[in-house]
């Protein structure tokens, strides 16, 4: 095992990574720029290194910072997390050529499965059902065009070297093809510096399934089951389930084995994910691997009782995995969110600022990985998320249950966050069913949009309705005063006023 690993990340995911250092008996080192010098990874590590200014190009995208933080700090091995570098091939083989020990795959591994059509090429290899399309990347428009003749509208145009939604659109027509081309392949240069777009069939209400794969450097490959991932905004993972709500052990089964296939063919070792769309009638197509730990691990952490992130530094060091596939047990429902500092009344701008008051949740089935403390400032340069908040239940409605307990006891004072949303999602008819696919959070805010003007059209009928009674019922008074009788007047009054009278 390592004496010592170096976390090039930053937030929730540096802190769940330097508790699994001490769990290991291992010492984390953490990096750092200008905006996170105060951070709680920073606070928690026993070394930590400035690695630039706040903006990621300045520093945690640096690499050659990164290996030199860990020459000087001694470490023998470099944990990337999630996001940043650790799906960079080039980075991968910077550190490997250090002498230092890369945690994850190896380059050539995230090279090929790191680009969506060589990726594609190798689900087919492995004999798994991938989404008709093209394995190479488009041409020009007069390929695009071809090719979405062939397989039907609508398609999607996606960058072959994205993620996160980016370099995205689609087609529902010929008409759109060349504008959405041109988009696609601008916005996959600007965020992957690679302009490639590849072309697949667009399914319709699909629900998006990954399998999470373990694998040594000794051949031996199993996986831990499923996660539903289809409550999406903008193609952005929010909620996460383990197992998928559908619950269908046999497609469970058949989806982990075309997994295992397909990480065979790359010759993968580390964890990894491969995501795949499941449609209607539960056929499955394999779409792209993640090689790397994932958001949302947490929720098949709960559900399989494995520690991911011990067994990815463990296979690092070169040990066998300890599990074997006949041994891995799913027990319980675990549903994630994903807390970020969001207005959700606001389009779910980013609200960055100062946490002035934090409480979080805690008690049975509840976890919290979080990379916040009071007093904080949330940074404008990074991704918005300041905690991942987990809960386990026997079922999935007790999970839900759990859920909506921690998500009332969350306060986060002086930002906004996108837990009053989590809350509405949670209390949602839909969603308690199960009746979730890739357009189901579209939906859903189109229902509470609809719910909100109907509501406020009917305040401002009984607004009308009250102004026109109290103006109606001032008119009315009037018309009493007005036309009231003098034998109405207090007889013991009148009779005062007679005797004053008498007596003058």
């Amino acid at each position: 095992m390592f004496h010592k690993i170096l976390i090039a990340n930053r937030g929730e995911i540096a802190v769940r990574l330097i508790r699994a250092c001490r769990d290991l008996g291992v010492s984390p080192v953490a990096v750092y720029s200008e905006a996170d010098r105060q951070a709680l990874h920073v606070r928690l590590a026993d070394e930590a290194y400035f690695i630039g200014e706040s903006p990621a190009s300045q520093s945690y995208l640096l690499g050659e910072k990164i290996i030199d933080a860990a020459r000087k700090s001694g470490a023998e091995a470099i944990h990337p997390g999630y996001g940043f570098l650790s799906e960079r091939e080039w980075f991968a083989r910077a550190v490997t050529e250090a002498g230092i020990k890369f945690i994850g795959p190896s380059p050539e591994s995230i090279e090929m499965m790191g680009d969506k059509t060589n990726a594609r090429v190798a689900a087919l290899k492995a004999g798994a059902p991938i989404v008709p399309g093209t394995t190479e990347p488009l041409s020009d428009e007069a390929g695009a065009r071809r090719v979405a003749a062939e397989i039907g509208y609508p398609v999607m145009l996606k960058a072959s070297a994205g993620g996160g939604g980016k370099g995205m659109r689609i087609v529902r027509s010929a008409e759109e093809i060349g504008a959405a081309l041109q988009m696609a392949s601008a916005e996959a240069q600007s965020a992957f510096g690679d302009p490639s777009v590849y072309i697949e069939k667009f399914i319709e209400r699909p629900r998006h399934i990954e399998i999470q794969v373990v694998a040594d450097e000794h051949g031996n490959i199993i996986h831990l089951g499923e996660r539903e991932c289809s409550v999406q905004r903008r193609h952005q993972k929010v909620i996460e389930e383990c197992p998928a709500s559908f619950n269908d052990p046999a497609l469970r089964a058949r989806m982990g084995q075309a997994a295992v296939e397909i990480a065979r063919a790359a010759d993968y070792f580390s964890i990894g994910t491969m995501e795949f769309l499941v449609d209607a009638d539960r056929n499955f197509y394999f779409l792209e691997m993640n090689t790397r730990l994932q958001v949302e691990h947490p929720v098949t952490e709960l559900v399989t009782g494995i520690d991911l992130v011990r067994e990815q530094i463990r296979i690092a060091a070169g040990e066998k995995l300890t599990i074997k596939q006949e041994d891995v047990r799913w027990e319980g429902s675990a549903i994630e969110c994903r807390v970020y500092a969001e207005d959700p009344d606001r389009n779910f701008l980013p609200s960055p600022g100062r946490i002035t008051r934090l409480r979080t949740p805690s008690g049975p089935g509840v976890r919290d990985d979080s990379g916040v403390y009071e007093g904080w400032e949330v940074p404008l340069f990074y991704d918005p998320m300041i905690s991942k908040l987990a809960a386990w239940g026997a079922t999935r409605g007790e999970a839900i249950a759990r859920m909506k307990r921690a998500l009332g006891e969350y306060h986060v004072g002086g930002i906004r966050t996108t837990i009053p949303f989590f809350l509405s999602v949670l209390d949602d008819e839909e969603f308690a069913r199960g009746e979730i696919d890739t357009g189901y959070i579209a939906r859903f805010l189109e229902r509470r949009k609809a719910k909100a003007e109907t509501q406020n059209n009917n305040d401002d009928t009984q607004i009308a309705a009250a102004i026109a009674a109290a103006i109606n019922f001032t008119k009315q008074s009037k018309t009493n005063v007005a036309a009231a009788p003098a034998e109405r007047s207090s007889k013991w009054k009148m009779a005062g006023r007679t005797a004053a009278l008498n007596n003058r």
